[in-house]
């Protein structure tokens, strides 16, 4: 056994139970409480499973896809998590988030520091169809928490449905199926009362 190894491998297990510290903005369904980054990644993780028939481009690694989504949050244990319509938070997010990589996944023996950061970098750069599916679901999971708990968390920031439309748009480029869905649940939050209609709605 290579023990130094595993000292790093159980210093990096222990540090990312941080996740279930870091809140973000959505609800949790059927509860008056934010979903923490820990719960937001297995679900991103299962949805990628059940849904994994309506991922666009041929041959998509959907085993992939799951490793992607369990960590590409890893880095809001430092950056924190930035709520997707608060554009002044958004500015040095990028540069919060690559110090953050930096840091945790370093924290593993470096030839799974190298993977693990590498499924992050291709996450963000949304260019393979595994990655693009990946943030498609990135996209839907909030949608579908915001649209299940009567839009709280868009009244409590008075965010209005042209800003859902064009947070949700990467859908699209990853799956047309469930851009189709994800834009329907759009209009029946408009016409239901708990989204309020944009500009461009």
């Amino acid at each position: 056994m290579d023990v130094e190894r595993l000292r790093r491998q159980m210093a990096f297990v222990v540090e990312i139970d941080k996740m279930k510290q870091v809140l973000r903005q959505t609800m949790v369904i059927g509860s008056g409480r934010n979903e923490n980054d820990a719960e937001h990644s297995w679900h991103l993780a299962v949805m990628a499973m059940v849904l994994a028939e309506y991922a666009e481009g041929a041959g998509v690694d959907v085993a992939k896809v799951i490793r992607m989504v369990l960590v590409h949050d890893l880095v809001e244990i430092d950056a924190g998590d930035t709520y997707c319509y608060d554009e002044e938070a958004a500015v040095d997010k990028p540069d919060r988030e690559a110090r953050a990589a930096d840091r945790i996944y370093s924290l593993l023996p470096p030839s799974q520091a190298l993977e693990l950061r590498a499924l992050w970098e291709e996450f963000e750069e949304g260019k393979t169809p595994e990655s693009r599916f990946a943030n498609a679901l990135d996209r839907l999971q909030p949608l579908l928490l915001n649209y299940h708990t009567g839009g709280r968390t868009w009244q409590k920031h008075a965010v209005t449905s042209d800003k859902v439309m064009k947070r949700a748009g990467p859908i699209a480029e990853g799956t047309s199926g469930l851009w189709e869905y994800a834009a329907g649940l759009i209009r029946d939050a408009v016409e239901s009362g708990i989204l309020e209609e944009g500009p461009s709605a």
